[in-house]
This record gives C-alpha cells, sequence and structure tokens, in this order.
C-alpha cells in the first residue's frame, strides 16, 4: 500500500463534502426529529423557559426520566415568573428522587433572578444568562442556540459522541472538549442554530448510540473518519474514572405512632436543603460504636439495628448505611432542629432516593413512601 493511501484513510472525507454536513443534518433532523415535550413544533419559536428548565433537568438524567417531571413542573409552574415566586422547598418536594438537588436550588435561585432582575425575561445572549444561577457554559450555549437561536454549539454527551467519531478524535475526555467543541462549530449552518444542535443531540440519541452505532442510517456517514477504520464503538475516548472510597454510616428510623422523624440538611453540600431520617457522619474510616453515639436524643427511644444494609451510589463514592429503629410514644417531643412528618404524607415531602431506600428498609414496607 502506498504511503499516502493511510493518510487518505485518516481523512475520508472530501472538503465539498464536509461543506455540505450542515445542510444534511437539518434534512435528516426535519425528517425524523424527537417529539419532546419542551421541544416546539417545527416552525415555532421556542419557549425560553421551557428550554432552561428542561436543560437543567436533563444534566446527568435520560430523558425518559426528566419527561414525567417536566410536565409536573410546567402543570404547577407555567412560567418562570410563577416558578421565582414560588418557596424552594415546594420546588424540592417537587424534585425529589430526579438526584443531583443541587439543580433544584440552583433552578428556584435562577428563577428568582430573573424575575427579580430581568422582569421576568430571560437574557437572548450566553453572557448574560451565564451571569444567572446554576447556569454554565454548556447551558447558556444551548439555551442561546435553541430558544434565541444564537450562532453556537452547545456540546453534550450526545453531541460529544458524534463529533469525536466523525472526526476521530483521539485525545481522552476530559481533555479533549475544546477540540470537540472547536469541531462541532463545523457543523452549523449559516441559520438554524437551534435545530443544528437538537439535531446532532438526537443523532446521537437515536442513531449514533454508545453501543452498535445504526451507522447505515446516520446521514454524516460517508465522511465519518471512525466508520472508516471500523472502530467507532471505541470513541470518545475516555480517561480511567476515578472511584470514591467506599463510605458508611449509620440512619436513625424512628416512628411515633404513623409519623417519621425527619430533619433538613443543611443548604451547602450533598443533598442540600434535602429532607433525612437522622444519620451518624458518612465516613470512609467508619466505625460503628462512634456511628451509633451519633443517633438522636430521642426520649424513650430502644434502638435495634436491622439486618442488612443500605447501598447506594452517589457520583464521587459509593454508600453504605446500617439502619436503626426505634418506635416512641404519643406526643413524644421531637429533638430541635427535627420534625415529625405523617408517615401518609412522605411522598409529598423533599426527600431524596437515599432516604426513601433507608426508609423501605426500615419498615419493610413494599414501593416507595
Amino acid at each position: 500500500m502506498p504511503p499516502y493511501a493511510s493518510a487518505r484513510q485518516r481523512d475520508p472525507c472530501p472538503p465539498e463534502a464536509k461543506a455540505d454536513r450542515p445542510a444534511l443534518l437539518l434534512a435528516w433532523y426535519d425528517r425524523h426529529r424527537r417529539h419532546l415535550p419542551w421541544r416546539a413544533p417545527p416552525g415555532c419559536r421556542s419557549d425560553p423557559y421551557r428550554v432552561w428548565l428542561s436543560e437543567i433537568m436533563l444534566q446527568q438524567t435520560t430523558v425518559k426520566a426528566v419527561g414525567p417531571y417536566f410536565e409536573k413542573f410546567t402543570a404547577r409552574w407555567p412560567s418562570v415568573a410563577a416558578l421565582g415566586a414560588s418557596a424552594q422547598d415546594d420546588v424540592l418536594r417537587m424534585w425529589a428522587g430526579l438526584g443531583y438537588y443541587s439543580r433544584a436550588r440552583n433552578l428556584h435561585a435562577c428563577a428568582v433572578a430573573v424575575l427579580r432582575d430581568h422582569g421576568g425575561v430571560f437574557p437572548d445572549t450566553e453572557e448574560g444568562l451565564r451571569a444567572l444561577p446554576g447556569i454554565g457554559p454548556y447551558t447558556a450555549a444551548a439555551i442561546a442556540a435553541i430558544a434565541f437561536d444564537r450562532r453556537t454549539m452547545p456540546v453534550d454527551g450526545n453531541i460529544e459522541r458524534v463529533v469525536s467519531r466523525l472526526f476521530a478524535v483521539e485525545e481522552a475526555l476530559p481533555k479533549a472538549k475544546p477540540l470537540i467543541q472547536q469541531r462541532a462549530a463545523t457543523l452549523l449552518g449559516p441559520s438554524r442554530a437551534g435545530d443544528s444542535a437538537q439535531a446532532l443531540m438526537d443523532l446521537g440519541a437515536t442513531i449514533c448510540t454508545p453501543k452498535k452505532p445504526a451507522c447505515a442510517l446516520c446521514p454524516l456517514n460517508d465522511g465519518c473518519a471512525a466508520r472508516g477504520r471500523g472502530d467507532q464503538e471505541t470513541f470518545p475516548r475516555k480517561a480511567a474514572k476515578k472511584t470514591g472510597a467506599l463510605r458508611r454510616g449509620a440512619a436513625f428510623v424512628v416512628t411515633c405512632g404513623d409519623a417519621l422523624l425527619v430533619r433538613t440538611r443543611p443548604e451547602k453540600g450533598l443533598l442540600g436543603g434535602m429532607l433525612e431520617v437522622p444519620t451518624s457522619e458518612w465516613l470512609a474510616g467508619h466505625d460503628d460504636k462512634a456511628a451509633r453515639a451519633q443517633a438522636p436524643a430521642v426520649k424513650a427511644a430502644r434502638w435495634h439495628r436491622k439486618a442488612g444494609v443500605v447501598t447506594h451510589v452517589f457520583t464521587h463514592f459509593p454508600l453504605e448505611l446500617v439502619v436503626y429503629v426505634a418506635s416512641v410514644p404519643a406526643r413524644t417531643r421531637a429533638p430541635d432542629g427535627m420534625r415529625w412528618v405523617p408517615l401518609a404524607t412522605l411522598h409529598d415531602e423533599a426527600l431524596p432516593n437515599v432516604m426513601r431506600k433507608v426508609i423501605d428498609h426500615a419498615i419493610a414496607r413494599k414501593g416507595s413512601p
């Protein structure tokens, strides 16, 4: 094989084909776009509130999981002004179960800022959007492109995968992000920036999937460098993940008749502002005796340890909790900073999933409270 053949394989797409990519992408999108509850119909202007809300919800979460939450939020708060006028506790309660709870606090703070500082109207530039709480570079670009058709390309996980394969980006994530961003921008046409971004998102979600991509159906397959090499499933390259050390702790489930003892976690930090049953510290160097000593000072509580443990995996570490249970007489006073919540209304409380697991384990009920 002559020496120039390998170079030709590395860049299988001629310049004229590269120039056609934005048009090919939009033509495919016009035929195959997904119907999503936050997406405007073809030819209609997108609602910035719905775009922003969906983008915040979709961070670290799937479209399937977000759909019901999006419908609940928009039914309760149909505008950013309505959301900004609500209480943070109400937002946290509605968010419960969606995870990554700092997003819910930032969501409320952003709505308050838009209502207070912008008259309930979102800024229409990336710079203005980035000045709002909880809006980083990606989210600002997504809102600017989709809601205001600003000529910018947001790069989410789906777009990273499409672009890294299309250009065979060898550098591993996250270091490859600037190069992928640069390459993704070449897929923008002279107009319809929002549709271009959503087309790439849809392409990654439905065709250029992590495993077994349907390359034969891809509108950009002729010029895909990874497909030409036959190693498309190996992209994007990723650096090895560092898994945090296992942490352990104890959870204390106290019932008083048909009520449960709970407290609110500090605003800052993991699960900030969410409701929980009292727990010990969560430590890698866990000590059963020290954890047991952190039980809430509830009069007449006699603790019994439940068999087994509750496991939960956070982004940066896995967690194991042993569970202690106690039942106290009616009208027992809750310790300072804690309160009794009826078991029947737990589904309305801002309980994160790890706490729902703990309660289910302690009370031995089927399903979530």
